[in-house]
C-alpha cells in the first residue's frame, strides 16, 4: 500500500472530520446532560418518575456509546453509531409522541419528552444529522 492510498483510506475511515467534530462535541453535551440528570434524579427521586428518569439514563448511554463510535471511526464504528443513531430517532419519535398523546404517563420530562422540546429539540435534530453524516461517509 503506497502513502497516498493509506492516506486516502485513513481520510475515509475518520468520522470526526469536518462537521462530524461538531456531531462529537453535540453529542458529548448530550451525554454529561442526560447522564448527570438521570443520575441526580434516579438518586434522589426515583419513585416520582421512574420510567422517565429510566428513559433519560438510556438516552444518556446511547449517546455515549455514539459519541465513542464517532471518536472511534472506522467502518465498524461507522456501522454501530448508524445503527445507535437510528434506535435514537426511533426513541425520540416513539417518547416525544408518547409524551403528547398520554402526558400523564411521564409526571416528569425525559431527555425526550415532547421531542427533545427542553433540551431545544437537540434530540430530534442530531440523529437525522447524524444519520445523513454517517451515510455520506460511508465506504464502498
Amino acid at each position: 500500500m503506497t502513502s497516498g492510498q493509506a492516506e486516502m483510506t485513513a481520510t475515509k475511515s475518520r468520522l470526526i472530520g469536518g462537521p462530524g467534530i461538531l456531531l462529537v462535541w453535540l453529542y458529548g453535551v448530550m451525554v454529561v446532560g442526560a447522564v448527570s440528570r438521570s443520575a441526580y434524579q434516579i438518586a434522589t427521586e426515583f419513585d416520582r418518575a421512574p420510567l422517565a428518569y429510566s428513559l433519560s439514563a438510556v438516552a444518556g448511554v446511547v449517546y455515549g456509546f455514539i459519541t465513542y463510535s464517532l471518536v472511534r471511526g472506522g467502518e465498524a464504528a461507522r456501522r454501530a453509531a448508524l445503527a445507535c443513531c437510528v434506535a435514537e430517532l426511533v426513541g425520540v419519535l416513539t417518547v416525544g409522541t408518547w409524551t403528547l398523546v398520554e402526558p400523564s404517563a411521564f409526571p416528569d420530562a425525559t431527555v425526550w419528552s415532547d421531542f427533545g422540546m427542553g433540551y431545544l429539540f437537540i434530540p430530534v435534530l442530531l440523529p437525522v444529522t447524524a444519520i445523513y453524516w454517517l451515510r455520506k461517509g460511508r465506504q464502498g
